[in-house]
């Protein structure tokens, strides 16, 4: 037994609760087990306790052994004098000033041995042999949560990017997209990079995607040094002007290249991304405007300029391929970048119809695939989106790895299983 057990067993009255008595005798009927409270002071607020004749709302405070209400000194804190009830596991101080039950006797010795089994079993997901068994209903209602919670904490960041650009959507969207270009392993590079050139910069320049390749490029650091290519000495002719105009300077934070794929080098997706706000003006409206996500797709359906289908990076000639952002690259764009900005701009304006169209979305990109997923996929649960993978991902991320079976609504589901 632990404390966190108890107060999911109290939480959901998960106990036989006919002819409770305290340890005192007098009768006790549980009319509201109260708020669970996740700060300092008693496990539950609120509560309304019957004992006896006399109805009670106050705190109830939980513990394994009636002894660790002194052990923890709760008598002389303030925040505890509010306590009408104590509940414990076992009761091994006899008669008590406070009213207390004990409920050993009346938990299902199945119910703690199907906790100590999700405890004991799979090292990554602890229902992994019965987690199929859940009903559908349960698992749909489910994954809507996860989703929405997945999405809210992603509009933390946006929302400290407001608040830093005094909430201009259409700059803390550079942010979020020019991050999300840099993947993983440039994501911070590529993110001071679009702090350090403004929107308003890039759209007086967007007419000429040298310019705005210069300022992309040169911002990063990736104009330095001799070059043989004809375009690259006229893109650090373009920066050296443009530096000075817009009185720029260039980020601190390295950009990397090792151990990436050619298709994802910073000098790429820096091309492509300089495309991008050649070919569209206001790119945060339109995707706000939008109604449908294929409008979305056909705005980042761009291809980088000439030079770039024979370079990957600057004087290394590679064969002939059209730049394109891939399928993929889309997708991880929609599902980082546009969609939780989406999110974050209905919640902010509490504009509902713009929430809805961001979960509803992600449920027409394809889901994504990687180690976590196919741990999910192998027991025997159907990832056909992105919103199915989103959830599986927040799932494993913030319940399955730290062992919040008890927060879970799949694990509460297997807990009452018979």
């Amino acid at each position: 037994m632990t404390e966190k057990l108890l107060q999911y067993i109290w939480q959901y009255q998960y106990f036989n609760g006919s002819d409770l008595v305290a340890t005192s005798g007098d009768t006790i009927a549980v009319i509201y087990p109260g708020l669970l409270n996740a700060n300092q002071g008693p496990d539950f607020l609120q509560a309304h306790i019957k004992i006896g004749d006399t109805t009670l709302i106050g705190s109830v405070e939980l513990h394994i052994k009636t002894s660790d209400w002194q052990k923890h000194q709760h008598s002389l804190d303030v925040n505890y004098r509010n306590v009408i009830l104590h509940v414990v596991y076992q009761n091994d101080a006899g008669l008590t000033v406070l009213p207390t039950v004990e409920l050993e006797s009346r938990i299902s010795l199945h119910l703690l041995d199907r906790y100590a089994m999700l405890m004991a079993l799979h090292p990554t997901l602890a229902c992994y042999r019965s987690i199929s068994q859940v009903d559908h209903l349960v698992w749909h209602s489910w994954k809507e949560r996860l989703v929405v919670e997945r999405l809210t904490r992603k509009t933390g960041r946006i929302s400290s990017f407001l608040e830093t650009n005094n909430f201009h959507w259409e700059e803390a969207f550079w942010w979020v997209l020019c991050r999300q270009f840099g993947s993983t392993v440039n994501a911070d590079a590529f993110e001071a990079l679009a702090r350090s050139v403004p929107i308003s910069i890039l759209a007086k320049h967007r007419g000429q995607i040298q310019q705005i390749e210069a300022l992309l490029l040169g911002q990063a650091n990736l104009l330095r040094g001799r070059f043989k290519d004809d375009y690259a000495k006229l893109l650090q002719r373009e920066y050296r002007h443009l530096v000075k105009k817009c009185k720029l300077s260039p980020i601190h934070v390295p950009v990397y290249f090792l151990r990436m794929r050619p298709g994802n080098f910073p000098t790429l997706r820096l091309a492509q991304l300089a495309m991008l706000i050649f070919q569209t003006e206001h790119l945060f409206s339109k995707i706000i405007e939008a109604q449908t996500i294929a409008e979305i797709r056909k705005l980042f359906r761009l291809t980088a300029n000439d030079y770039w289908h024979y370079r990957y990076r600057f004087d290394e000639p590679s064969p002939h391929k059209k730049k394109s952002l891939g399928n993929t690259t889309i997708d991880a764009l929609l599902i980082n970048a546009v969609i939780p900005m989406i999110f974050a701009y209905g919640n902010y304006h509490s504009d509902e119809r713009q929430k809805l169209k961001a979960i509803q979305w992600l449920e027409e990109v394809d889901a994504e695939s990687n180690k976590i997923t196919a741990l999910f996929s192998a027991a025997s649960l159907p990832n056909k989106s992105a919103f199915d993978s989103q959830a599986y991902l927040e799932l494993k991320a913030q319940y399955c790895d730290p062992r919040r079976c008890l927060n879970c609504a799949v694990g509460g589901a297997l807990l009452k299983m018979e």
